[in-house]
């Protein structure tokens, strides 16, 4: 059995990165030769083992051959005598396209893809590269993996990224293999580069048309010095990122939270009124089409609607302040204003020069937070019943955010 070590983690090896999922290549096997020797199936489109005592997989070489539309629409043949040169033509990027013999720790590099590390280049392996949408996703993903480390794409590749995003075949992914690869990406030190790759490539106006409308739109400069909308989501991301290292939740939240400012007229601009509110109705819109899970889209719903208020929180007085906790269900789920608080950081920072800037308002939040869920019923006046037990709740926290933040109990009830 000839068996090659293939993929990412022959790329990251020699990046001197670590090593994640190993996986191989078997060369000159049939399924039925896998399954005596011990191995279990479980390919569906095509002849993949785990082994039997590692549970790595192994798949049997193997050409693809477009047949539709759509990352789906291939033949796939895994016939004996394919090669290890043709199965590795079959992949996205050159350096991806790098084996290595189990036998002797050989390299095989049949397209260059050594030299391609070296230079930091993300190059496509074979004109094949268009007939699968998916790998346009994928440039920008790797890009979001690899961009600190200096990766640039080669022209020629941007060239068919573009070809593809203009044919309409990105319109056939399904929502489930975009939000994965987003979801990835966002879970990546850099994912800027994720947008900026598919923006340059005019594939974000396909799969994120919200994120891309925002590319453009100007902001007032005394408060966003980079003025460019889309710029400063491609920096509040990257904060997110370092803020939360591969948080996806917190994330997404980052990249969806000025929405909004794609439908400002532009008769008022570089203002933004009210584009907290005016943010939910296309927030909503992306949710619903890529099927964004609920604790993402709760979050970033807060966060759309709420990073103004947290932004000013020193001017919020206490009953203000336990209103924004109660409708971003904060007293039921207190995680999610402590990643309301990261995000809005996040934003804060993710502005040319203020990228070392201090943020109290996050902590203050917290605390105010962490005040009121103090208060617990045995704290209440005896004898309460219904409604009554509500409402001395809601004064007893308002009171303990107002003591925690050194207001009078005059002023706690005002806004």
């Amino acid at each position: 059995m000839k068996v090659y070590l293939v993929g990412g983690a022959v790329r990251d090896s020699l990046l001197g990165l670590p090593a994640g999922d190993r996986d191989y290549v078997v060369v000159g096997e049939t399924p039925e030769a896998m399954l005596a020797a011990g191995f279990k199936a479980v390919g569906k489109d095509f002849p993949v083992f785990l082994h039997p005592d590692s549970g790595e997989e192994y798949a049997l070489a193997r050409t693809e051959r477009k047949s539709g539309r759509g990352y789906r629409g291939f033949v796939v043949d895994a016939d004996p005598s394919v090669t290890l040169d043709e199965d590795l033509g079959r992949r996205d990027f050159t350096i991806n396209a790098i084996a290595r013999d189990e036998s002797d720790g050989r390299l095989v590099d049949p397209y260059g893809g050594a030299r391609d590390l070296e230079a930091k280049v993300l190059r496509h392996v074979g004109p094949a590269f268009v007939e699968d949408p998916l790998r346009v996703l994928r440039a920008g993903r790797f890009m979001a993996r690899f961009a600190e480390h200096g990766f640039t794409v080669a022209p020629e590749t941007m060239a068919l990224m573009r070809q593809m995003a203009e044919s309409g075949e990105l319109s056939d992914l399904v929502a489930e293999r975009v939000w994965q690869e987003l979801r990835r990406a966002l879970s990546c030190a850099r994912p800027s580069a994720f947008l900026r790759t598919l923006h340059d490539a005019g594939a974000l106006a396909v799969v994120l048309p919200e994120v891309d409308a925002l590319y453009g739109v100007p902001q007032r400069a005394e408060f966003h010095p980079e003025v460019d909308t889309g710029i400063h989501t491609e920096m509040v991301v990257d904060m997110a990122a370092q803020l939360a290292p591969g948080d996806d939740l917190i994330g997404f939240a980052a990249l969806t939270h000025d929405l909004g400012k794609a439908l400002t007229p532009a008769d008022i601009l570089p203002r933004h009124l009210n584009h907290e509110r005016a943010g939910l109705e296309p927030l909503a819109g992306l949710c619903a089409r890529l099927k964004i899970p609920t604790e993402h889209r709760l979050l970033a719903e807060a966060v759309c609607r709420e990073h103004l208020n947290v932004h000013r929180f020193n001017e919020l007085r206490a009953r203000t302040v336990f209103e924004l906790i109660a409708r971003c269900d904060g007293f039921r789920n207190p995680k999610r204003i402590e990643q309301m608080a990261l995000v809005c950081e996040a934003d804060k920072r993710g502005r040319l020069g203020l990228q070392d800037g201090e943020y109290p308002q996050g902590p203050a939040l917290c605390a105010a937070l962490a005040a009121a869920l103090k208060v617990r019923a045995s704290d209440l006046p005896a004898g309460l019943e219904g409604p009554a037990v509500g409402e001395a709740m809601r004064r007893a926290r308002i009171a303990a955010i107002a003591a925690r933040r050194g207001e009078s109990n005059e002023s706690s009830e005002s806004s």
